[in-house]
C-alpha cells in the first residue's frame, strides 16, 4: 500500500511537473513580444547546447549557429520590420546612376530617397539605446544622431566649397524642427488625446528657448555688421567676430550639457516620473527589441552609409537646382532638412501619441538647440581649420527668419501645454516659410556665379577651379 501510495505520488508530482512546465512555456510564448529578438535566438538555441564533455568542434559549430541566428534576427528586425525600408534598394541605385551617366537630377532624387530611411532607421536604433540609458540621456541620443546626417551632408558641403549650402540647409534643419516636427508632434498627440490637454515640462522648454535666442543673437551680429558696413577691417572683422561667437556657443553649449546631466538633473525628469501615475492601458511596460551592443552596432553601419551618399547628394545638388528649375537655397533650406529630420519627425510624433511630450519636446527643440549652439559653431571651427571662410553671417533674410520662428516658438511654449491647434498653427508657419524661400532669390549666388564662370575673385587672384571665397565681396565691389 505504501509503496504504490508513493508510486502514484510519484506519477502525480510528475504529471504536476509537466503540467507547470506547459503552464511556463505557454506563458513564455504569449509573452514573447516583450523579449527582444536576441534573448529569442539565444533561448531558442540554448536547449541544443552541446554537453560538457563535447569536443571543441562542436562548440565552434553550436557557437556560430547562434551568432549567426542573432545577426538573422537583428537584420530582420532593423531592416524588414519597416515598410519605409523598401526605399533602401535607392540608395545603391543613385550610386549606379551616377556612374553610368551625368544626370545630376536623377541622382539627387534618387539620393534623397536612399538617405529617408535610413535617417529613420538611425532614429529606431537610437531609440533602442535609450532604453539602456533613460529619457534624459536618449533624448539627447535621438537630437544627436538625428542631426548626424546634417552634419555629414555639412562636412562634404564644405569641402566642395559650397559654404551657402551649409549655412542654408543648418539653417533649414533649425526650422523644420521647431516648426513642422514641433507642430506634427502636438498635432498629432491633440487628436489622440482630444480630450485633455497635454503638459510638458515648462522650465525646459523656457531654457531650451534661451539659448535658441542666444544663437540668433550670434547669427544676428555678423550679419548687422556686414549689411551696416561698419567693420573695422573689411571682410576679416566679421570673420573674426563669427570664429569668436562660435566657440563662447560651443563653450555655452557644453555648460548646458553638464546643467542638464550633472547639476540639475531632477530638472529633466518627465513629469510621468516626477509623480503623475500612469494611466490604465499605457505602452510604459514596452521593452527593447534589439541589445545594446547591436544598437552601437547598427548606428555605426548606418551613420557609414549615410557619409557616402551625402557625397553624391551634395555633388548633385546645384545640377538638380538646374534640371528641376528650383532655388539651390529652396532645395537646402526645405527639402535636405526633411529628409534629415525623419528620424526626429518620426520619434517626435510616436512619443507624442504616447502622451510623452517630454521626449518629444527633447528630440524636437532639443534638436534645435544642439544645431544652433553646436552644429552651425562647429562647421564655423571645421571651416577654419579647413582653410574655408564659414561665418555666421547667414544674411538678413535667413537671420529674420531665425528670429521670428524663436519668437512665435516661444510664445507657444511658455504656458506648458501643448494641443492640436497649436501644432497646426506651426505646421501652417512652415508652409509660409517653404513658400517664401521658394520665391527667394540667394545674393550670393551671383558671387558664385562670378567665381565659377568668371574663374574670378575680388581679392585679385585667378582660380582655376570652384575654390571657396568671400562670394559677399563680389556683390559689395559693384
Amino acid at each position: 500500500m505504501m509503496s504504490d501510495f508513493v508510486f502514484n505520488g510519484g506519477i502525480i508530482r510528475s504529471v504536476m511537473e509537466m503540467g507547470s512546465l506547459e503552464e511556463r512555456s505557454n506563458h513564455e510564448l504569449e509573452d514573447e513580444s516583450l523579449i527582444s529578438p536576441a534573448k529569442i535566438g539565444q533561448k531558442t538555441n540554448s536547449f541544443h547546447a552541446p554537453q560538457l564533455g563535447s569536443s571543441c568542434r562542436d562548440w565552434r559549430i553550436w557557437s556560430s549557429k547562434l551568432l549567426g541566428n542573432a545577426v538573422f534576427m537583428s537584420i530582420r528586425v532593423v531592416v524588414f520590420s519597416n515598410k519605409l525600408n523598401l526605399l533602401m534598394p535607392f540608395g545603391p541605385l543613385a550610386v549606379l546612376v551616377h556612374g553610368l551617366s551625368d544626370h545630376n537630377g536623377w541622382v539627387f532624387f534618387l539620393t534623397l530617397l536612399g538617405i529617408t530611411p535610413l535617417a529613420e532607421r538611425l532614429g529606431y536604433a537610437t531609440e533602442q539605446l535609450s532604453f539602456y540609458t533613460g529619457d534624459t540621456v536618449g533624448g539627447l541620443l535621438n537630437a544627436t544622431f538625428g542631426n548626424a546626417t546634417e552634419l555629414i551632408i555639412s562636412i562634404y558641403a564644405l569641402k566642395s566649397g559650397m559654404i551657402r549650402v551649409v549655412q542654408q540647409s543648418l539653417l533649414g534643419s533649425i526650422l523644420s524642427n521647431m516648426l513642422l516636427v514641433l507642430g506634427c508632434a502636438f498635432f498629432c498627440g491633440g487628436i489622440v488625446f482630444n480630450n485633455k490637454q497635454q503638459v510638458f515640462n515648462k522650465a525646459i522648454a523656457v531654457l531650451n528657448s534661451g539659448l535658441l535666442l542666444m544663437a540668433v543673437m550670434g547669427l544676428l551680429f555678423p550679419a548687422v555688421l556686414h549689411f551696416t558696413h561698419t567693420e573695422v577691417h573689411f571682410g576679416r572683422s566679421e570673420l573674426a567676430l563669427s570664429r569668436f561667437s562660435s566657440c563662447i556657443m560651443l563653450l555655452a553649449y557644453a555648460g548646458y550639457l553638464v546643467f542638464q546631466l550633472k547639476s540639475q538633473k531632477d530638472l529633466y525628469m518627465s513629469i510621468a516620473e516626477g509623480g503623475t501615475l500612469p494611466e490604465e492601458g499605457s505602452d510604459d511596460d514596452e521593452g527593447p527589441e534589439i541589445s545594446k551592443w547591436e544598437s552601437v552596432i547598427w548606428l555605426s553601419i548606418l551613420t557609414a552609409w549615410i557619409a557616402i551618399l551625402s557625397e553624391y547628394l551634395v555633388d548633385a545638388i546645384e545640377g538638380a537646382s538646374i534640371a528641376w528649375k528650383m532655388p539651390v537655397s529652396f532645395i537646402s533650406v526645405i527639402l535636405l532638412p526633411i529628409v534629415g529630420n525623419a528620424a526626429e519627425h518620426a520619434s517626435a510624433i510616436m512619443f507624442a501619441m504616447k502622451d510623452k511630450l517630454d521626449i518629444s519636446l527633447g528630440v524636437a527643440i532639443g534638436s534645435s538647440t544642439q544645431i544652433s549652439m553646436f552644429a552651425i559653431p562647429f562647421c564655423v571651427v571645421i571651416g577654419w581649420i579647413m582653410g574655408c571662410p564659414m561665418d555666421l553671417n547667414f544674411q538678413l533674410f535667413e537671420t529674420a527668419t531665425l528670429f521670428i520662428t524663436v519668437l512665435v516658438v516661444a510664445f507657444l511654449l511658455q504656458e506648458g501645454t501643448s494641443n492640436y491647434f497649436k501644432g497646426l498653427m506651426l505646421i501652417l508657419c512652415y508652409l509660409i516659410v517653404a513658400a517664401s524661400f521658394f520665391v527667394h532669390v540667394d545674393p550670393t549666388s551671383v558671387g558664385q556665379f562670378l567665381v565659377k564662370i568668371f574663374n574670378w575673385c575680388p581679392c585679385g587672384r585667378i582660380k582655376p577651379k570652384y575654390i571657396p571665397c568671400d562670394s559677399n565681396k563680389v556683390l559689395s565691389s559693384y
